[in-house]
């Protein structure tokens, strides 16, 4: 069992940053591979960002390839999620999942097996 816990959210001006943070506690951290999802109202869930179990590999969606950094601290058992030139599009709650592999990062929600509960982003424009 992993737990999950989100924080760093909150309201910006467009342009602006935030940094999530995501701290997991329960089995061993280094054994997941770890994702941002997030989901605006009326939308499906959708895949922002993901990392490998080493950190060896990420992957960011297209729309926010350049301005949002996935990273992770295996000693502090937290992966980050850095967030500039923020757009009101980005207004979501944001969501960190964990999937017990050591092979690749998933892109599809339903390959993760822990969530966390959520942190709200709102950017205003």
């Amino acid at each position: 069992q992993v737990q999950l816990v989100e924080s760093g959210g909150g309201l910006v001006q467009a342009g602006g940053s935030l940094r999530l943070s995501c701290a997991a506690s329960g089995r061993t951290f280094s054994s997941y591979a770890m994702a941002w999802f997030r989901q605006a109202p009326g939308k499906e869930r959708e895949f922002v960002a993901g990392i490998s179990w080493s950190g060896g590999n990420s992957y960011h969606a297209d729309s926010v390839k350049g301005r949002f950094t996935i990273s992770r601290d295996n000693a502090k058992n937290t992966v980050y999620l850095q967030m500039n030139s923020l757009k009101p599009e980005d207004t979501a709650v944001y969501y960190c999942a964990a999937e017990n592999t050591r092979y690749g990062v998933s892109w599809y929600r339903d390959t993760y097996e822990y969530w966390g509960q959520g942190t709200q982003v709102t950017v205003s424009s």
